[in-house]
């Protein structure tokens, strides 16, 4: 205790919290090096950083205390130091259905359109999966988002390139303005805004196709893209990353693992050069967008061969499993998947 206090006379701001807010960041920050520690002793591939210190304004974390929320569970007064006071929740209103022996930690969390509020739950997330007898193999693309083994196609969000003029006009508008003037503020803020729209448009698109697959299939396969490795693709490298697979591929996997669905990932390796029904290869460019086999004479789309091939090497090299491949056990916020996390944003001060 008398460790911690020296510490706390240290950085004057920690006084206005109170000691669970504090223990909460050293707890992030403790966990963020030991990650760190252990991606270089697992030779983790990937750029590895020493976490760096973020602005103290980006988020505060309270566990039981430091927090009181009124009886209709609509206001919710902040006891520390720092003056907060007593704010209006608007948005969603799903911590109402919980009790609050359930809340187990609150979050401030500043962002560009403003002040948000998470409320991290206990509970059950296992949901009553109703079996379709389906199994389904997806080909992730830039033409398409992804193609399934059934010939089903879902078009690409392109959201960054939908707002790509507006974002380099708040650039240009940016650039323009004096630096620490009251317009670069206004600028900067009007760009993060946008860049905050384009983020959490991709996060949606993520979410619901992910649920969809999920929820009307019982297998599902799909290839472990090493995704790091294709955006060194200079010519490719904004559609993938605007494509988003890894969020997407996240939150099938997430998604999986609440609904007991099998979430296996294969091979990529010759996919889409290999015909489906008779296994003979057919050497293709990506320019060539049809697969026909000289074997067999199977005419396919490039895309829906490619399924077929990822859900024939899911299912023949997994005999047996019932569960999901890693990654699924914590959802968006790194949380375990027993822990819900609801949001509602923003804030308003109330009187």
């Amino acid at each position: 205790m008398a460790q911690e206090a020296t510490r706390v006379r240290q950085f004057p701001f920690a006084l206005s919290l109170n000691s669970q807010a504090r223990q909460a960041a050293a707890d992030r920050a403790w966990a963020a090096i030991s990650r760190f520690y252990e991606h270089c002793r697992l030779k983790t591939p990937g750029k590895k950083g020493y976490p760096q210190f973020q602005h103290d304004c980006r988020s505060v974390e309270d566990k039981q205390t430091g927090w009181k929320l009124d009886p209709d569970k609509v206001h919710i007064r902040f006891t520390d130091g720092c003056g907060i006071g007593r704010l209006r929740l608007i948005g969603s209103r799903d911590s109402m259905a919980f009790p609050l022996s359930q809340i187990k930690r609150v979050r401030q969390l500043r962002r560009a359109d403003g002040y948000s509020c998470q409320f991290a739950v206990a509970t059950s997330r296992r949901v009553e999966h109703q079996p379709s007898g389906k199994q389904v193999g997806i080909d992730l693309g830039l033409r398409a988002f992804f193609t399934d083994s059934e010939g089903n196609t879902v078009a690409p969000p392109q959201d960054l390139r939908k707002a790509e003029r507006r974002l380099k006009r708040l650039h240009r508008r940016l650039s323009k303005t004096q630096k620490r003037s009251r317009n670069r503020r206004k600028a900067r803020q009007a760009l993060s805004k946008a860049s905050l729209k384009v983020q959490r448009q991709r996060e949606d698109v993520a979410r619901k196709q992910a649920s969809a697959l999920i929820s009307s299939h019982d297998v599902i396969a799909y290839e472990a893209l090493q995704i790091r490795h294709l955006v060194k693709n200079r010519h490719l490298a904004k559609s993938i990353a605007d494509a988003a697979w890894d969020r997407f591929l996240w939150w099938v996997k997430y998604d999986g693992t609440l609904h007991r669905v099998p979430v296996i990932g294969g091979e990529p390796a010759s996919t889409s050069q290999d015909c489906s029904r008779c296994g003979q290869r057919v050497k293709k460019s990506l320019s060539v967008r049809t697969h026909l086999c000289p074997g067999c004479g199977l005419l396919l789309d490039r895309d829906h061969n490619a399924a077929l091939n990822i859900l024939q090497k899911a299912l023949s090299g997994t005999v047996g499993q019932t569960g999901t491949d890693e990654g699924a056990s914590s959802n968006a916020s790194g949380q375990p998947a027993a822990t819900r996390r609801r949001t509602a944003a923003p804030c308003k001060q109330a009187g």
